[in-house]
């Protein structure tokens, strides 16, 4: 063994089962990869599906790892759906551009790697040694560090070993295509009757003539990036939202970068004005100098009561930027991921990712994707569901807004009249909810993943994202006819016996770091369930990473949710402020209640389940 080599460190190894997909590979040249053929490489599977906003994190976080690791370690993305739409091939296609996914994607619409490495969340990361061995799984955000170390250390164990293998990866980029627009986001009508656009992939903003088509002037020089300064230098990272602001400017949610900025249109002048560049994560601060509290993933904004509202679909809450006082504060939600009404300091969201003041501007209108529901927060600061019931059930069904059904719309937009239009995303369509009538009608179909919509005049001009255009439409009179669908999301149940049933979040502090107990517990564990009823003990938030619950034998489905943190920091007693990191994950497990199901329920955050 090489001297100058660490000493191997101890760890549970499992054989990796093969990769399988019915969808195929992408970004390989047409090549199918195998297990076999990367042998020698260190592998990083990435259990994603594009709708879902922690995987869009992770997938930032793995940026630098890949590309200092480029000749050691290959990174896969496993794509397993959760909504219908997820599982068309184009669909994953088009969001490996749309989020600069530059490594092998293997598409898996009926989740058979999913089932092969028992993963139950997105996202999730499972990390392979040179010889082909599971030696960790990380489900949530916050691992990067963990896992650089942990590759660092398989590095030099399989360099002394002999079975390491260096060299160019796999990845082949697709051909790059031409179109004026690339995936935009949102648009917003100007006072002139052009309009601005949010060409999120590009990673700028693009002002069109009155037509929708004419391209009149971007700002931004269109690479990634967090900087100021005239329209041909200042850079963004994936910008979504826009808003008009009292003094003629415009607020942009700058949605990778994690912060708003401020446009001026005219002179083409950009600033930022909240958000720190970095991600918030549990524990940091909820309020202050907006320049100095971090954001997460900021994805729409509007102008309401006198401050701009944010749609903050990374923490799953609204919050509030006041320009007179320069501050920002949370105005709605908890950072669980759900759907509860009542006030606003306790409703739960689901990625809101649209808002939209109401026509007599006494509610925000919001569209809450992962809960395929539309909802808004009322002048008496009360959250109030329209359509949706949750996490699990969506589809395309007109009628009572009771039982009407979307699937992950991502924008909404107030009309004259008092209703609201739903650019109902995955279901390429667009959507009308009538709060005199309470019902849901169609107004178009085959518009390929609305994401935005803004009035002109007579008509409405949509963002078709994945047309690379908007599309302007008169607002019909009558509602377009549509065969009803409904849809709960495709995972098989666990089964779990009646009774007593151990949870247990494994967490394995990664090397070089220990849980961080200085100023109280570092874990945290909030369990509830669909329906509440399931649970007859053990609800509620606590501390510690495992707990029984008592299940009742009358309630024979369900679905546990499962939110887990945990914060280690660097273990190193010279230094008296060591860096810390989060590690968070939410988990929606179903269940099927029976006698012969288990009595434990292992769900890892970090680490193997050795027991």
């Amino acid at each position: 063994m090489n001297d100058s080599a660490p000493a191997p460190r101890s760890r549970a190894r499992v054989r990796a089962p093969e990769l399988i997909g019915k969808g195929g590979w992408l970004n390989t040249g047409d090549a199918d990869l195998t297990l076999a053929g990367l042998r020698g490489r260190i592998v990083i599977l990435d259990f994603w599906t594009f709708c879902c906003i922690n995987c869009l994190h992770v997938l930032d976080e793995l940026r630098e790892l890949e590309e200092k690791h480029r000749d050691t370690v290959v990174i896969v993305g496993v794509h397993s759906p959760k909504f219908v739409h997820e599982a068309e091939h184009q669909a994953v296609v088009d969001a490996v551009e749309r989020y600069e996914v530059h490594h092998p994607v293997l598409d898996d619409p009926e989740l058979a790697t999913w089932k092969q490495y028992a993963v139950r969340a997105w996202p999730t990361l499972v990390v392979i040694d040179p010889e082909g061995y599971v030696v960790a799984q990380h489900a949530g955000e916050g691992h990067a560090t963990a896992i650089a170390t942990l590759v660092a250390e398989l590095e030099a164990e399989h360099v002394a070993k002999g079975t390491l293998r260096r060299g160019d990866g796999p990845y082949v980029p697709p051909e790059p295509v031409a179109t004026h627009l690339r995936f935009p986001g949102k648009a917003l009508a100007l006072p002139d009757g052009t309009f601005l656009v949010s060409d999120t992939t590009r990673h700028r903003l693009v002002r069109l003539a009155a037509d929708g088509e004419s391209v009149l002037r971007a700002y931004g020089d269109g690479e990634r990036g967090l900087l100021d300064g005239p329209a041909e230098r200042a850079r963004f990272s994936e910008p979504q939202g826009l808003a008009l602001l009292p003094d003629g400017r415009v607020v942009v949610a700058d949605t990778v970068n994690h912060a708003l900025r401020v446009l001026d249109a005219e002179s083409g002048e950009v600033v930022t004005v909240a958000g720190t560049g970095a991600q918030w994560w549990q524990g940091s601060a909820t309020a202050g100098p907006a320049r100095e509290v971090a954001l997460s993933s900021p994805w729409d904004v509007a102008w309401w009561r006198g401050e701009v509202w944010i749609a903050m679909a990374g923490v799953h809450q609204l919050w509030a930027y006041d320009p007179a006082a320069g501050t920002v504060r949370v105005a709605a939600g908890t950072t669980n991921e759900g759907l509860v009404d009542g006030p606003a300091a306790e409703a739960w969201f689901a990625q809101p990712s649209g808002l939209a003041v109401s026509s007599d501007g006494e509610s925000l209108w919001v569209a809450d994707s992962e809960t395929s529901a539309l909802r808004r927060v009322d002048a008496d600061d009360r959250v109030r569901t329209a359509v949706g019931t949750g996490l699990f059930d969506f589809g395309h069904r007109d009628g009572e807004a009771a039982q009407a059904l979307l699937q992950h719309p991502l924008g909404v937009t107030a009309l004259p009249d008092g209703s609201v239009a739903v650019c109902d995303t995955y279901n390429h369509a667009l959507r009308r909810y009538d709060p005199s009538s309470g019902e849901v009608t169609t107004l178009a179909t085959d518009l390929r993943e609305p994401s935005g919509a803004v009035l002109a005049g007579g008509d409405i001009v949509v963002v078709e994202s994945a047309r690379h255009r908007l599309t302007r439409l008169r607002l019909p009179e009558q509602a377009v006819q549509v065969a009803a669908v409904a849809h709960r999301t495709r995972r098989e149940a666990t089964a779990v016996a009646p009774g007593a049933l151990r949870l247990d979040v494994v967490f394995r502090a990664p090397t070089g770091q220990k849980l961080d107990e200085r100023y109280g517990p570092s874990t945290r564990l909030l369990v509830s369930a669909t329906p509440p009823e399931l649970i007859a003990d053990g609800a509620g938030a606590g501390a510690d990473l495992s707990r029984t619950l008592t299940l009742d034998p009358a309630v024979t489905e369900g679905v546990l949710h499962v939110s887990a943190m945990a914060a280690s920091c660097d273990d190193d007693e010279a230094n008296e402020y060591p860096a810390c990191h989060v590690h968070q994950q939410d988990w929606g497990v179903p269940v099927a209640v029976r006698a012969d199901g288990a009595d434990r329920l292992p769900l890892i955050l970090a680490g193997m389940d050795e027991d």
